[in-house]
């Protein structure tokens, strides 16, 4: 390596904390970042303003696109592992060049993300206060909620993913709760309206799949973790495949009961301004409201620190090549943490709800805004990791038939929510989100390219780097099967 610090990198590298976090610690990391509660209270509702009783196919078949994506990422994981995720997985399939572009906007998809689910925080926190009668300005609520997550992903890695589990868990278990009373207060009945897809048109499921697929972005971020997981190529695997497959599960059972549980109401799931909420008092436990609004708050907390820690490791990944500024690639002296990239994530993730917020905006809005724009840099990596898959494994020298089939069927599955999202065009202002979002790959490929011309040895520097971390997990492999 000639411009990469190699000593800084090699101290980098042993910086953060190798062999430390557990399978189920890395598994809270992508369940933290898909925040399956927001998706319980706030886009079930949605998708069903469009495929109706075929909300829970919509469900299914979004998850079956997922599973297609994780087989795709999974023939890295299992070979290899870094704290770049998709940054550093189609590095190795694509080129530096191409990369970088998905890295760049991966840091988009994260930042708006943990932007994102933080003015959900704000909006359940102001509603459990002024249940209190207490009332304190949204501003001041947004930075106490990213302060706290801050100092956590700040500290400690281990903490981090303790608490997202922790959390994740009371605001899971208060939901099922609750499906379990619908279910019971129906009598056990089973809805065939939804079962045989009773007004469902096959155009109403198609934009219902493309709402439904947002749910499930976030599911990659274990892998941001591969330097502190023990057994990476074991248990970032196995997390990205579990965490995929549970919480789609869960999506899907709670779609039905959701649906079921408006039957005969006056006011319909996608029109109620507190779905859940409203569910229990249709059934009559509406004290569970309050209990769903907290785990609903703890859930939107920890799914930031979740988004927060994935973000951060990439621009900190990307920091080491050079790329960016080199304190990115920083590692706290006790901590072990990237606590630079950790404090720039958080900080730009709490500005701009902070500055919609105060323009007047309401926080559903920022929230489905920066969501469908973080959402857009998901589905870019995750096309751009269905097609690196296979020239990776071509390179690799263990390229088979159906490596190329399963690329193929998720790039098509994958084509319905990228088309879908941009075609027809939406109304205002989401029809000038696709546009911000290409301004900004844009962007990142100007920066690249001033980047090249200012270090011609940048794109071999990062072709050796992640060839030795990969050559790296192949002879650990080779050490491991004998």
């Amino acid at each position: 390596m000639s411009n990469i610090k190699k000593n800084n990198f090699e101290e980098n590298k042993v910086g953060l904390k190798s062999e430390y976090l557990s399978f189920i610690e890395i598994l809270a990391q992508s369940v933290g970042s898909i925040a399956p509660t927001a998706s319980l209270a706030f886009v079930i509702p949605l998708v069903y303003g469009t495929a109706g009783n075929g909300t829970w196919l919509a469900y299914a078949f979004a998850l079956i696109a997922i599973l297609f994506v994780a087989i795709n990422l999974n023939q890295f994981t299992s070979r290899s592992a870094s704290s770049g995720s998709l940054y550093m997985y189609i590095v190795s399939g694509l080129g530096p060049t191409v990369g970088f572009i998905s890295g760049w906007a991966l840091l988009l998809a994260y930042g708006l993300t943990t932007s994102a689910v933080l003015s959900g925080f704000i909006n359940f926190a102001n509603v459990l206060l002024q249940y209190l009668g207490i009332n304190i300005p949204l501003v001041a609520l947004g930075i106490v909620g990213a302060a706290t997550a801050w100092y956590v992903a700040y500290k400690d890695i281990k903490l981090s993913a303790k608490l997202t589990l922790i959390l994740e868990a009371v605001s899971i278990i208060s939901i099922s709760i609750l499906g379990i009373i619908v279910v019971v207060h129906n009598g056990f009945k089973i809805d065939l309206a939804q079962l045989t897809l009773k007004d469902v048109s096959p155009s109403s499921i198609r934009i219902g799949l493309v709402i439904a697929f947002f749910s499930y972005v976030g599911f990659e971020s274990a892998s941001s973790l591969g330097e502190e997981a023990k057994r990476p190529l074991y248990t970032i695997p196995k997390a990205v495949l579990v965490s995929s497959a549970i919480v789609g599960i869960l999506f899907i059972i709670f779609a039905y009961i959701e649906v079921l549980g408006y039957i005969g109401s006056k006011i319909k799931l996608n029109e109620a301004q507190a779905p859940l909420t409203t569910l229990a008092n249709l059934n009559s436990v509406g004290f569970f409201g309050v209990i769903i609004s907290l785990g609903t708050l703890f859930s939107f907390w920890a799914s930031f620190l979740a988004c927060a820690n994935a973000g951060a490791r990439v621009l900190f990944s990307i920091g080491r090549h050079g790329i960016v500024n080199s304190s990115m690639s920083n590692v706290h002296k006790n901590n072990k943490t990237p606590h630079i990239s950790i404090a720039l994530i958080s900080l730009i993730a709490t500005v701009i709800p902070i500055i919609l917020i105060c323009l007047h905006n309401g926080i559903f809005d920022i929230y489905g805004w920066l969501g469908t724009i973080a959402t857009f840099g998901f589905l870019f990596n995750y096309a751009l990791v269905t097609i690196a898959s296979p020239v990776y494994l071509y390179k690799e020298k263990e390229l088979k038939p159906k490596h190329i089939i399963v690329s193929i069927v998720t790039f098509i599955i994958l084509l319905i929510p990228i088309v879908g999202s941009i075609y027809p065009l939406p109304v205002y202002p989401y029809n000038i989100f696709p546009f911000m979002f290409l301004a900004w790959l844009a962007a990142g490929a100007i920066w690249f390219f001033i980047c090249k011309a200012k270090n011609p040895n940048l794109v071999s520097d990062i072709e050796v780097n992640v060839k030795d971390i990969n050559e790296q997990f192949k002879i650990d492999r080779k050490k491991s099967a004998i």
